[in-house]
């Protein structure tokens, strides 16, 4: 069942939990996350970014994604993350995702905001939900630097990127770096609490993997409701393939290894028994 991003989060708010969003580089890391979900009886984001696009074509990872969503059990929202190119996130909303993300955080405030804004209005005339960010989280999809406190989420500009942005869900910058870290990553929880205190929007945290239970745990306390996983999956996958000695069962150790993550996270979020 399709639904958007805004429908998931505004469970998740109400019920104080968190959601995963998923990203499929490849047919088993979807396999494994559909079927986590359904066996979980949770709702589900599934993501594809656009950095990921040489490495998955993104006409393929559409068909895949809508087959999904269609026959599924659960409530899914299908996302494009981290969009830069104006292109690529309108060929996302005409291709039926759900949810789109408007990666302004490199550039400078008002440029950010006014770039965000034109993604939705175009997004919010097809129903679909928009995700910017505020801040920046370090590093990138593939790989990372620790985050720069000079670069975390200012309280004050909350409300302000919020409303003239027009988004449906802020991704906030307190610590968390994408990919793999390079060392034990200290999360600003403090601000994320004074954040939530003021958002009246919901809230995300990019750079999830990697971050121990704890961390988790006190984020969803404080507000976060979806979390990003990308980079644990796919060191699970590989993994899995190297030490698979059966050419025939290999794709298929594959994808529960991918399963068994994402499984994890929707008992550790909370979303498990949600859908």
């Amino acid at each position: 069942m399709l639904v958007t991003l805004e429908e998931i989060l505004k469970d998740a708010e109400e019920r104080k939990y968190g959601v995963g969003l998923f990203n499929m580089l490849n047919l088993e890391m979807a396999r494994g996350i559909i079927e986590a979900a359904e066996e979980e009886k949770s709702p589900l984001i599934l993501g594809v970014a656009e950095v990921h696009l040489p490495l998955i074509p993104f006409d393929y990872a559409a068909l895949i994604m809508n087959k999904i969503a269609k026959e599924a059990s659960v409530p899914v929202c299908l996302h494009f993350d981290h969009g830069t190119d104006y292109k690529k996130i309108e060929t996302a909303i005409n291709s039926g995702f759900s949810s789109v993300m408007y990666d302004g955080s490199a550039l400078e405030y008002e440029e950010n905001i006014a770039n965000t804004k034109q993604i939705s209005v175009i997004a919010h005339k097809k129903g679909v939900s928009v995700e910017a960010e505020l801040g920046h989280v370090g590093g990138a999809e593939g790989g990372a630097d620790d985050g720069i406190e000079e670069m975390y989420t200012n309280v004050e500009q909350v409300n302000d990127f919020i409303e003239r942005a027009d988004i449906d869900a802020l991704a906030v910058a307190i610590g968390t770096a994408h990919g793999q870290y390079k060392k034990k990553p200290k999360l600003d929880i403090n601000r994320l609490a004074d954040i939530y205190e003021i958002s009246n929007k919901p809230l995300v945290l990019h750079g999830g993997s990697g971050l121990s239970d704890e961390d988790f745990k006190n984020t969803i306390k404080n507000g976060i409701r979806k979390i990003n996983i990308c980079t644990e999956m796919c060191v699970a996958l590989r993994e899995a393939y190297l030490k698979s000695a059966n050419h025939e069962i290999l794709f298929n150790d594959g994808k529960n290894a991918v399963k068994e993550i994402v499984k994890g996270k929707m008992q550790l979020f909370g979303s498990n028994g949600k859908a």
